[in-house]
């Protein structure tokens, strides 16, 4: 079999889409679930300014990062592409966030060839520079910019922020299972190529 570049994301790819939703309840007097998150950004959900609320997550991210919970099935499959495949993980997190990052894959059991921490949104100079022939993706924006702008097929992680119509290219998903099974078809097309 082929050996594949998979380009992953982390926060609401690898760890759990309602990792947030606790700490939201908790520092801001909320009572939403996952469901009631219905775009990428929060500030809609808080009743602080943008600013207070940027500033309440940088104090708080280490916390959040350190403690997200995996989401359910990426453990065994990620284990299971580890023996076939390169895991190329590409996140929006801070460069500081990288020895907490690497901490918290360790300590989940999940093994990586490289963790890239960009600061931004914006993975396709990333992705293009680790060659990735996939990549594993929540946010819906980037999820279309990556397939259309890299010719690559993007697995989509269905969540209430990221339910806008997607192109022929990205294939949205429901759980790890269902992107393993994609993924394991897709790979068999590409050995002879």
């Amino acid at each position: 079999m082929k050996k594949m570049r998979f380009g992953i994301d982390i926060d609401g790819t690898v760890t759990s889409p309602a990792t947030f939703v606790p700490f939201l309840n908790e520092s801001f007097q909320l009572n939403i679930t996952l469901e009631d998150v219905v775009q990428y950004e929060f500030y809609p959900l808080v009743n602080v300014t943008n600013e207070e609320f940027d500033k309440w997550f940088l104090e708080n991210e280490a916390r959040i990062y350190s403690s997200s919970p995996l989401a359910e099935g990426a453990s065994v499959v990620l284990q299971k592409w580890t023996k076939q495949h390169e895991l190329i993980f590409i996140s929006a997190r801070g460069e500081g966030m990288l020895e907490l990052t690497k901490q918290w894959f360790e300590n989940n059991g999940i093994s990586f060839d490289h963790i890239e921490l960009i600061g931004s949104h914006h993975k396709i100079a990333a992705a293009k520079r680790n060659m990735v022939d996939i990549f594993f993706e929540d946010k819906h924006d980037n999820a279309v910019m990556l397939h259309e702008e890299l010719g690559i097929p993007v697995i989509l992680f269905d969540t209430p922020y990221n339910r806008k119509p997607i192109p022929k290219g990205v294939k949205r998903v429901t759980t790890w299972n269902e992107a393993y099974e994609w993924v394991e078809e897709w790979v068999k097309t590409q050995v002879n190529q």
